[in-house]
């Protein structure tokens, strides 16, 4: 890859001289503002060799740079190493903006033009790196063209696999009933009707699934709701009959994908509703009306809260997903010691057993399986190049998840292999009581992921410890796997967390050249109590997997913490029990459930 960056920057530079573009942008995601991408618009990794899922390149006549969080900071100082790109850190004291570094690379540069695609960035990041950029010297921006069109030659078509329908005995809803929810909220804001652009929104509204996006049940395509109206824009050749008749007697309309313009421009309704964080600017400048309403996406809301037939699907995919990795962490650690296994090899036995269970589609993300300092990068994937043998000592951070049709599974576990020192136990010990004190958190209806964030890390702070990323993400119902609005976060985010939905609790530690853990449940919300202060919530668990117990350090926990772990033991062999048909594997779950 590396020796093909220099190529791809030097075709890029022709283009831009020929443009009298001093810079372009490219950002992660595509039209639709998506975590995850298809092919198509991983332009971002096409000319960097960063291959993240979060990150941002930019090229200028004679320098490059690539922003990423610190989930990747190690992966893409390796990547990037041998390239032009210098590797930007966010959230680091030090590390310029993307606009403050295009001010300083282009101050001598006279009437200065920085190029990103529109259909690629949204309303609000283009806008804002206007106003960045005219503060920077008055460099103006251009939002017309994408010149991966032009230097990219294999570059990869929208997918044309087929579109299929998810059963309303799963969905738990109609599409004739999400709509008439969907415009209520609508008139809610007083808006007319709204442009749907991310995928797992049109997904979830319309009861259909994809392939489009890796690991991500999802296809490439736009809704237009107005108040009498449904029209989904999408490639013809996605849609079987069945889809089709699916659609119809839902009322809804089909139309090309890029006939999206067309109907943008011919919409008639005095408003309409654009989330300018995931509408993209193309788009949003096509809208001719009295009014548009900058508002977000009631959608993303009305997705997180679970209907029972969610519920019932995600209880049967965990249960699915819990057989699968009581078969694989019994024959861990035996293969390990055998010899021969490496992150990938033990990577492919866990999807394996994962596809033997009914109702598998896919896996739900690229499994991180790292192995010692490994283990220390947070979104590690191995590589023929990285993947390196398991030893019978020392951790190994597994974070691993399924697409099943009833259910989305989400899950790490950080397993001792063997023996190990006595402050990777201490360490493992700190994460595990984040964990739980997480899941035995009680609290008022509303309250927000940010205002419990600190259950997760005040035994690490104490030691001067921390991790950048997130504690937790919503969960998608066979969607994907990263699902908003709310989250465990340290960064203020308001969004509430009410009863039924789901969230991962996920804190960990990584020192690099070291070691990582983390340890991860998929939670369901549920009621509590109810109080003259109002209605408390709780979590449950909803992941059925033994915690490894091996380097935890029992008097290093408080004694509801131990509580906690122990009755957590006893309900997953309960449950998985039952349905392990191989008696040896029923042992084995029974010692690695046993109290401590």
């Amino acid at each position: 890859m590396k020796e093909y960056i220099a190529q791809r920057l030097e075709a890029l530079r022709e283009v831009m001289r020929r443009e009298k573009l001093d810079a372009f942008i490219f950002p992660s995601t595509d039209p639709h503002n998506s975590e995850y991408v298809p092919d198509r618009w991983k332009g971002r990794e096409w000319i960097s060799g960063f291959n993240g899922s979060a990150g941002t390149a930019v090229v200028t006549m004679h320098s490059a740079a690539l922003w990423t969080d610190s989930r990747y900071f190690i992966a893409a100082a390796d990547q990037l190493s041998g390239t032009e790109f210098q590797l930007m850190k966010l959230k680091i004291e030090g590390t310029p903006t993307i606009s403050e570094w295009l001010g300083s690379e282009l101050r001598e540069v006279s009437s200065a033009q920085v190029g990103v695609d529109g259909m690629c960035n949204s309303a609000a990041n283009v806008e804002v790196l206007v106003s960045d950029l005219r503060r920077e010297g008055g460099i103006t921006v251009r939002t017309n063209l994408d010149p991966l069109d032009i230097v990219w030659t294999d570059r990869p078509q929208i997918p044309a696999s087929k579109v299929e329908i998810q059963p309303v005995e799963l969905a738990g809803e109609t599409v004739a009933s999400k709509l008439t929810r969907i415009r209520k909220a609508l008139r809610d804001l007083h808006a007319d009707g709204m442009l749907m652009s991310a995928l797992d929104d049109v997904a979830w509204t319309l009861n259909l699934r994809g392939t489009d996006v890796h690991c991500t049940p999802v296809f490439v395509s736009y809704l237009l709701i107005s108040t009498t109206s449904a029209t989904l824009y999408i490639n013809k050749e996605k849609l079987t009959p069945e889809v089709e008749a699916h659609l119809e007697s839902q009322g809804v309309k089909m139309a090309g994908y890029d006939d999206v313009r067309k109907g943008i421009k011919e919409y008639a309704e005095y408003n309409i509703l654009l989330d300018p964080n995931e509408t993209n600017y193309t788009l949003s400048r096509l809208v001719d009306v009295q009014e548009v309403i900058r508002h977000k996406s009631p959608i993303p809301a009305m997705k997180a809260i679970k209907n029972e037939a969610e519920i019932r699907g995600y209880r049967s995919a965990m249960l699915k997903d819990g057989i699968a990795l009581v078969k694989f962490l019994r024959w861990l650690k035996p293969a390990v010691e055998a010899g021969g296994q490496t992150e990938i090899s033990i990577d492919k036995k866990l999807t394996s057993l994962r596809a033997e269970q009914p109702l598998f589609r896919d896996i739900s993300f690229d499994t991180i399986a790292g192995y010692g300092a490994h283990g220390a990068i947070v979104h590690y994937e191995a590589t023929p190049e990285t993947d390196i043998p398991l030893e019978p000592h020392g951790l190994l951070l597994l974070d691993s998840g399924a697409q099943y049709q009833d259910g989305t599974t989400d899950i790490t576990r950080t397993i001792a292999l063997g023996p190990v020192s006595d402050y990777e136990k201490h360490i493992y010990t700190l994460v595990l009581k984040g964990h739980i004190q997480l899941e035995i958190c009680k609290f008022p209806s509303g309250a927000s992921g940010t205002q419990m964030d600190i259950l997760a890390r005040e035994a690490m702070w104490r030691e001067g410890l921390n991790y950048l990323h997130g504690t937790g993400h919503g969960v998608g119902s066979y969607l994907s796997v990263h699902e908003g609005p709310h989250q465990f976060r340290l960064e203020w985010v308001p969004a509430p967390f009410l009863e039924n939905m789901t969230v991962t609790d996920e804190p960990g530690i990584y020192l690099a050249g070291q070691f990582g853990v983390r340890i991860e449940n998929t939670l369901l919300i549920n009621h509590y109590k109810d109080t003259e202060f109002g209605k408390f919530l709780q979590f449950e668990s909803l992941t059925l997997c033994p915690i490894d117990t091996t380097p935890v350090v029992k008097e290093e926990l408080l004694p509801e913490e131990v509580a906690w772990l122990n009755e957590y033991h006893q309900h997953v062999y309960d449950v998985l029990a039952p349905h392990l048909d191989d008696e040896g594997d029923k042992e084995w779950l029974r010692k690695a459930t046993m109290p401590i």
